[in-house]
């Protein structure tokens, strides 16, 4: 169950920007959070790229950075006119992210920034089928999301943040693990790094 933060900090574009930049203090800042799943990553203007569950376009703005092909995929049609006028530059499509309306092979590039944390256990599988689906052959799947910390002094940050504004799709990520299910949907390698006390997790999987 959702508290009553969360459905405010979805229809006030403010509060949600203001807690999203607190968050990423942990790790240096927005631009340095939502950098991570790209570090390493070859991306040129040709490269196609999909910001999946891309929100109001808090990461789409940085994607635009690099490429000059990117799409925007959200089920919301409020984050999807967000998005749009905070970031023009990218194309966008109301969709779910377990059912897109792409052909095979169609990206080289799929980005999601701590989404997948709103995904009931029973869908995830399906979303990373998806992801594989749309994705060319030698793609990236480059995620980043919240992870069980590891030092145990960031549990309680963690655990106030998630009863503040999540629901209990986000403590089940906390239990589940994506490198796994991501080897089990068939990619070929999957690289791990954890951040914050091990509560945030980036990775990196490749087609």
């Amino acid at each position: 169950m959702a508290t009553v933060l969360r459905p405010l900090s979805y229809k006030y574009q403010w509060l949600y920007d203001t807690i999203s930049r607190l968050a990423a203090t942990s790790v240096g800042g927005e631009r340095r959070f939502h950098h991570l799943p790209l570090h390493g990553l070859t991306i040129d203007s040709e490269t196609q790229v999909l910001d999946l569950c891309c929100g109001g376009g808090q990461a789409t703005r940085f994607l635009v950075e690099y490429s000059q092909n990117v799409t925007g995929l959200d089920v919301s049609p409020l984050s999807l006119q967000r998005a749009e006028k905070n970031v023009p530059q990218a194309k966008y499509v109301e969709a779910f992210a377990e059912d897109m309306p792409f052909g095979e092979n169609q990206f080289d590039l799929v980005h999601t920034s701590v989404a997948l944390h709103e995904m009931p256990p029973s869908v995830l599988p399906q979303i990373l089928r998806e992801v594989y689906r749309v994705l060319k052959p030698g793609g990236v799947f480059a995620l980043v999301d919240f992870h069980q910390p590891t030092n145990s002094l960031f549990m309680p940050g963690v655990a106030l943040f998630l009863w503040l504004f999540e629901t209990e799709t986000a403590w089940q990520l906390l239990e589940t693990d994506l490198v796994r299910l991501l080897k089990q949907t068939g990619f070929a390698s999957c690289e791990q790094r954890l951040h914050a006390g091990g509560s945030l997790q980036v990775i990196q999987a490749k087609k």
